[in-house]
């Protein structure tokens, strides 16, 4: 355990969303820096089988609910004194979202709730997971935290209200806060049906020994960081002061085309019959490019990713190959 989480050990922390491919992942990293966990899930999109393994832990603690529910959340504060908070409950994932448009919007509720509970009770810090959705097709590369924006979808716009809900409370009560800009997160327990994420979504082709839907000509970039880096980021996030009241993204800072992913996972499946399946763009305006700036990561907590595509994927292969039987078909 780094020294910088030797602060967390013993102290009581909320992760709304717990059960998710990030917060799930989050949680263990918790409880081995030796901190008490609640995770707080209503189970939409979050798996029991994500967070089984914590069961037999004395220092953990679930807690069904919705996150948008007042009443519910309320759960998690009443029996418990909370020292830090986050908040990753949230409608995800594009389809979902342009689906669920009113669902999405649901989810300001929960932010608001998430600040109130956390000023009237004395939470040292809440972290928020924003979303590199905010800054739409981008208007400069790469993106800055402080530079233009352009959110349309609603997922992005929650996103952005979420930001600013934070920042009010950190300049107006000063509750301590810091959000935090996720680009494209992939890893064990990811999402791999038709509603998660690209990096997920080819390891459960080639895995099934499908060939691996590419839309387009595959030139679209994304900024791909392995779980543990996103979660060392924020945790570094959390016990830095210099991140209070800001927000940050947290990436590689690496363009990776999805052609370029797609042959990574080809490589590693090493199975001659998966091929590339080249199929029309999708209609919604599908983002082209994305590239994070993450000098701000490296100002405030001194953090450069640690893992390649190639070492992360491989890792993220293995979990799949042993665990064939949760990917979602």
């Amino acid at each position: 355990m780094k020294k910088e989480f030797a602060k967390l050990e013993g102290a009581t922390i909320l992760v709304t969303g717990g059960a998710g491919f990030v917060g799930s992942n989050l949680i263990k990293q918790l409880l081995d820096c030796g901190a008490r966990v609640i995770c707080f899930d209503n189970f939409s999109t979050g798996k029991k089988e994500n967070i089984t393994e914590f069961f037999s832990d004395s220092n953990f603690i679930l807690i069904e609910g919705d996150a948008n529910k007042k009443e519910e959340l309320f759960q998690a504060f009443k029996d418990s004194t909370v020292d830090y908070v986050f908040h990753y409950a949230a409608t995800v994932g594009v389809v979902r979202t342009i689906e669920q448009p009113l669902a999405v919007l649901h989810d300001i509720q929960g932010i608001q709730t998430i600040l109130e509970f956390s000023r009237q009770r004395g939470v040292k810090k809440v972290m928020f997971a924003s979303s590199s959705e905010v800054y739409g097709e981008p208007l400069e590369l790469p993106e800055k935290e402080d530079g233009r924006l352009n959110a349309e979808l609603p997922y992005a716009t929650v996103k952005l209200i979420g930001e600013h809900y934070l920042k009010a409370y950190y300049t107006t009560f000063g509750l301590k806060t810091c959000s935090l800009r996720f680009f494209n997160v992939y890893g064990p327990k990811q999402d791999s049906s038709s509603y998660g994420f690209v990096a997920g979504v080819f390891l459960r082709q080639a895995l099934q020994g499908n060939n691996l839907t590419v839309f387009g000509k595959g030139n679209q970039t994304r900024d791909f960081v392995y779980v543990d880096d996103n979660i060392e980021a924020s945790l570094l996030a959390l016990v830095s002061d210099s991140t209070n009241g800001k927000v940050m993204n947290i990436g590689v800072g690496k363009p990776t085309t999805i052609l370029q992913l797609a042959q990574a996972v080809q490589h590693l499946c090493h199975n001659p019959k998966v091929a590339i399946n080249f199929l029309p763009l999708r209609k919604g305006g599908e983002i082209i490019h994305r590239c994070p700036d993450i000098n701000k990561m490296k100002e405030y907590i001194n953090f450069v990713p640690q893992y390649s595509l190639e070492a992360g994927l491989q890792k993220t292969f293995e979990w799949y190959k042993n665990n064939l039987e949760r990917l979602s078909l």
